[in-house]
């Protein structure tokens, strides 16, 4: 059979998708690929790695060819915070990157998925169940990427026949890898800090409101969608996806049911703040559960008692 790429695959979603993979298709069908940032043991012990640099369309060439890869999850990117500081970097890696990843997929006839965001979005967007298809007005150099990059794959779908597939991701939580400079890490750092210090600073407003995911859900959910009948698709790109819905407050008090001791104050960074002001509150995300039968399974309360029983075990270590 073919293999199955995966780039940015040391990161908070390809660490964990990258393994979920292997398990499901065998360790030898599954390439993991990253740019800097060493894998883990778990990681390189179960099957390919190659360090390369997708702004290089002859090294992602390379590999394709290598290891005869028939399907692509193309997950490296700079993210919104970093993306801010570098909107340069940001644009060299998810835009011509991911013309490269493209260019490859014509080529070799790859199928690929590739994520978007929340952060496609902007203040003129409808904040409140924020339509599949709506105004996208990003005012962050990694929501002007994601924007692109969603117009990209549906081009190269209709244009070239590429197998092109997405979704828009919200605020991404899990145990295994933290995140990697994004607007919504704040969702991560919390549980450490609380397990840790029982404290916790916060660098946005108590009321920030945002849609949120649980790590199992969006590897299935990306997963789920990359194995449903193309057929019944009517979107292929950027559906929009939640499952959890909350603000900081809100976080902060479900941990106090099981940390009673846990407090939360705020120190709020304007960056990170304005981005998150531009996003919506919450996403409308029935194109997904209607085309290819996107159902969450963790809410806020299975979601928080998960994390921390995970957390607990892996800082003892």
């Amino acid at each position: 059979m073919k293999k199955i790429l995966v780039t940015g695959a040391v990161g908070q979603i390809g660490s964990e998708l990258t393994m979920y993979l292997r398990k499901k298709h065998g360790n030898e069908n599954v390439v993991a690929v990253g740019h800097r940032t060493k894998p883990s043991e778990k990681l390189l012990n179960s099957g390919a790695f190659e360090f390369l640099k997708i702004e290089d369309i002859n090294e992602v060439e390379n590999a394709i060819k290598k290891y005869n890869i028939g399907t692509i999850y193309h997950l490296a990117a700079i993210l919104s915070a970093i993306g801010e500081k570098n909107p340069q970097l940001a644009w060299d890696v998810n835009i011509n990157g991911l013309y490269n990843i493209l260019e490859v997929s014509r080529k070799y006839k790859c199928s690929l998925f590739v994520p978007s965001s929340i952060g496609a979005f902007g203040p003129s967007t409808p904040a409140d169940n924020t339509p599949q298809d709506t105004i996208q007005r990003p005012t962050s150099m990694y929501g002007v990427t994601k924007v692109a990059g969603e117009l990209l794959c549906d081009y190269y779908y209709t244009r070239f026949n590429v197998d092109t597939r997405g979704v828009r991701y919200p605020g991404l939580i899990s145990y295994e890898t933290l995140p990697g400079g994004g607007t919504t890490d704040y969702s991560v750092e919390i549980f450490y800090e609380a397990i840790k210090n029982k404290q916790y600073t916060c660098f946005l407003k108590h009321d920030t409101m945002l849609d949120m995911m649980y790590m199992p859900d969006a590897i299935k959910g990306c997963v789920d969608l990359m194995e449903a009948d193309p057929a019944k698709l009517k979107h292929r790109n950027a559906f929009n996806l939640t499952a959890v819905n909350f603000t900081p407050e809100q976080i902060a008090t479900e941990i106090k049911k099981h940390i009673p001791e846990f407090q939360i104050d705020y120190d709020v960074d304007p960056i990170r703040q304005a981005i998150a002001d531009s996003w919506p509150n919450h996403m409308d995300d029935s194109a997904a559960r209607e085309e290819w039968g996107w159902n969450p399974k963790y809410d806020l309360e299975l979601m928080t008692k998960d994390m921390l029983e995970k957390l607990e075990i892996k800082l003892k270590k």
